[in-house]
């Protein structure tokens, strides 16, 4: 006994073949009748036998159609998307580049604005490269800062380019203080497992010396005219470990991502006088200079 299935699969077969000889059936009949009896004849199969066929013809071209819109809509949100996109890296370049050239203009003559290229080679993620070199005053030891605070430092200059190391460079150390001039010690980096775990510490504070979360370290100025004071560098996050009952050192949160830091300004000439006011302000606030909750 053949299952119900195909039985009935075969049954549809049947009507499906009967159908279409009747449809031709009546195309060879309808061929030498007159005109207005052959559109009755058409009317009447279109209303009837092919019916389901017209409906399913329908139906492909309603999709067909839907898809080509669906198709035009997606390609015009990627064009819009590519737009905002572009517009939005503008507008934060355009910032940037404002809030540098503030910068430049609050700290004085001696900085010279730049642009930062990384090598992109493995074992040089800390050195980075800057568009300017002797011919503009740059020399060994310059000071690259940007409105944040202080990247890194110059290791090599040539006549148009120079070589810089930021602070994730294990030989970087800067003689710092806090911004109010409590407390001095030293600023380190210390190395983590990846590039993204390391950390600025501050060593050699005084034990004595309590120092609140979230104050500001900023260079002191006692590198022999290498960096100027005041320079941020990060905000204080939490006591690393206490030496005896001599010295405490401190984990900072720094202020400058060296990995974002496309736009900077590098000192020229000798470093000299007080730069604390040229971030003081709108740049990174007055009362992140003077302690608070630092961001996380």
């Amino acid at each position: 006994m053949a299952p119900l299935g195909s039985e009935s699969e075969a049954n549809g077969r049947h009507r499906n073949l009967i159908g279409a000889f009747v449809v031709l059936l009546l195309a060879l009949a309808s061929a030498h009748l007159p005109e207005a009896s052959q559109q009755r004849i058409s009317g009447v199969l279109q209303a009837s036998v092919l019916r389901p066929f017209i409906f399913t013809q329908e139906r492909l071209e309603e999709a067909s159609v839907g898809a080509a819109q669906a198709d035009s809509l997606m390609a015009i949100v990627d064009s819009l998307s590519a737009v905002l996109s572009t517009h939005s890296a503008l507008l934060n370049e355009n910032r940037t580049l404002r809030d540098l050239l503030a910068l430049a203009e609050r700290a004085g003559p001696g900085y010279v604005p730049a642009t930062v290229l990384r090598p992109g080679t493995s074992g040089s993620e800390s050195v980075f490269l800057v568009d300017i070199g002797e011919r503009d005053g740059v020399r060994q030891g310059s000071p690259v800062v940007n409105p944040r605070g202080l990247v890194g430092v110059i290791r090599e200059v040539r006549s148009r380019s120079a070589v810089g190391m930021d602070w994730t460079h294990p030989d970087f150390r800067v003689s710092a203080m806090l911004a109010d001039g409590s407390a001095y010690g030293l600023v380190e980096n210390r190395p983590g497992r990846f590039r993204e775990d390391d950390r600025l510490i501050l060593n050699g504070v005084a034990y004595n010396q309590e120092i609140e979360l979230g104050s500001m370290v900023v260079t002191s100025g006692f590198e022999g005219g290498v960096y100027p004071r005041g320079i941020p560098i990060g905000r204080i996050d939490e006591l690393r470990d206490e030496q005896g009952s001599w010295r405490r050192s401190y984990w900072l949160i720094p202020m400058v991502e060296p990995g974002a830091a496309t736009h900077v300004v590098v000192l020229t000439g000798r470093a000299g006088g007080d730069a604390l006011d040229a971030w003081a302000g709108d740049t990174i606030g007055a009362d992140t200079i003077e302690g608070g909750e630092p961001p996380r």
